[in-house]
C-alpha cells in the first residue's frame, strides 16, 4: 500500500457537485493506493501508522490533538510513466481488491479513535485542500 500524506488547514472531496466528506482546520488529506498483493494486515499497520505519524504542529500526531483524518481512494498512485508519455495502471489493484482494502484502512482508524472523513470509491472526485506547510510525505507499507 502507499498513502500521500498531507497536512492540512481544511480539506474536502466533491463529487457530482455534492460534499462527500470534509475535514475542517488542522488534520491530514491522505491518498491511498492499492496493489495487487497487499493485505489487510497491511491496511491495518497503514492505519496504526497514519494515526500515530508525528507531522502536525508542534510534532504531535493526530492522535495527540484528536485531528480528523480524510481518506481518499487513487489508484492512480501506481501509475508508471517511465516509458513513452502515458502512464500504464499494471501495478493498480483492481476496484474488487482495492476498495475492501482502503475500507479497512478507514475502519482501523475509526477503531483507534480517529475521525475520518471518505471519498467514494471509483467515483470522479474533485478534492480540495489548504496544504499548512506545505508538508507532504510518501508512506508504503
Amino acid at each position: 500500500m502507499r498513502a500521500v500524506v498531507q497536512r492540512v488547514n481544511g480539506a474536502s472531496v466533491v463529487v457530482d457537485g455534492r460534499t462527500v466528506g470534509e475535514i475542517v482546520g488542522e488534520g491530514l488529506c491522505v491518498l491511498v493506493g492499492v496493489t495487487h498483493d497487499d493485505t489487510p494486515e497491511e491496511a491495518a499497520r497503514l492505519a496504526r501508522k497514519l494515526w500515530s505519524l508525528r507531522i502536525l504542529a508542534d510534532e504531535k500526531s493526530c492522535s495527540d490533538v484528536g485531528a480528523p483524518l480524510l481518506v481518499i481512494s487513487q489508484f492512480t498512485l501506481y501509475g508508471d510513466a517511465r516509458k513513452g508519455r502515458r502512464p500504464t495502471w499494471n501495478a493498480a489493484a483492481p476496484s474488487p481488491v482495492a476498495e475492501p482494502l482502503v475500507d479497512e484502512v478507514v475502519a482501523g482508524l475509526r477503531a483507534l479513535g480517529a475521525r475520518v472523513e471518505t471519498g467514494v470509491f471509483g467515483a470522479d472526485m474533485k478534492v480540495s485542500l489548504t496544504n499548512d506547510g506545505p508538508f507532504t510525505v510518501l508512506l508504503e507499507v
